[in-house]
């Protein structure tokens, strides 16, 4: 399984520093980061311990891109005030949740030091994994995240089990679902069925995770046959 760790709007060179470091003391090598405060970046990067991961790290603007072929997204936060509509797995079982997903790319999403992930950023993951933690204290710093994440997930069994069914990417996932909105917005449906209900409810079908390629395909076959009938 391939494991992308993406460091969402980081603000701390020294947990960017500590995070790549993590990830190379466990095997680790993809990082992403998006939209990182650029004086905090620079100053990561020409700290010594990880270079050749810092110097690697792909830079995104947004996380939609960063995560364009995922095929399971883990989105990392603590649980208090938070409203959960995904799966939760806790960390120390993430190696039998990985073991049975079937997943061939896996990406890990860790929010900013100060407010963490924001609720669109979490909608978009499969799954939340949280880190057991005191309820006095429910959150830890980012560095430590990662690196507890990275520990845990360099257990993992390396011999892949073969996949039971394609899952497809996050990028191909919102391919569809751009054009399910397209056709919805020209069969100029009830309020009922407005736009932001319209793409909560797209987003939570494909963060269940119930459909393959070939699913995936056969939908988006229709609903491009649908457009054009309906654009003639």
């Amino acid at each position: 399984m391939n494991i992308s760790v993406i460091l969402v709007r980081p603000r701390n060179p020294q947990n960017i520093g500590a995070a790549a470091r993590a990830m190379g003391n466990f095997g680790l090598s993809d990082l992403r980061v998006v939209d990182p405060y650029e004086p905090t970046w620079r100053e990561a990067v020409s700290a010594v311990g990880a270079y050749e991961i810092l110097h690697n790290a792909k830079l995104y603007s947004s996380l939609k891109e960063a995560l364009f072929d995922a095929d399971l997204i883990l989105a990392t936060t603590a649980l208090k005030n938070r409203k959960i509509n995904q799966a939760i797995a806790s960390l120390p079982d993430i190696r039998t949740y990985l073991e049975e997903s079937d997943a061939e790319n896996c990406a890990i999403i860790f929010g900013p030091e100060k407010t963490g992930l924001s609720a669109e950023d979490i909608s978009l993951a499969h799954c939340v994994l949280n880190i057991p933690t005191t309820a006095k204290v429910p959150s830890i710093n980012l560095a430590q995240a990662v690196i507890l994440c990275c520990y845990e997930l360099s257990k993992t069994e390396s011999s892949a089990r073969k996949a039971k069914f394609k899952k497809p990417s996050f990028k191909e996932v919102e391919i569809v679902q751009n054009n399910v909105e397209k056709m919805s917005a020209l069969l100029d449906l009830p309020p009922v069925l407005g736009e932001k209900v319209r793409a909560r409810r797209l987003a939570e079908l494909a963060s269940k995770r119930m459909l393959d390629k070939e699913d995936l395909f056969f939908i988006n076959s229709i609903v491009n046959k649908i457009i054009s009938k309906l654009e003639e």
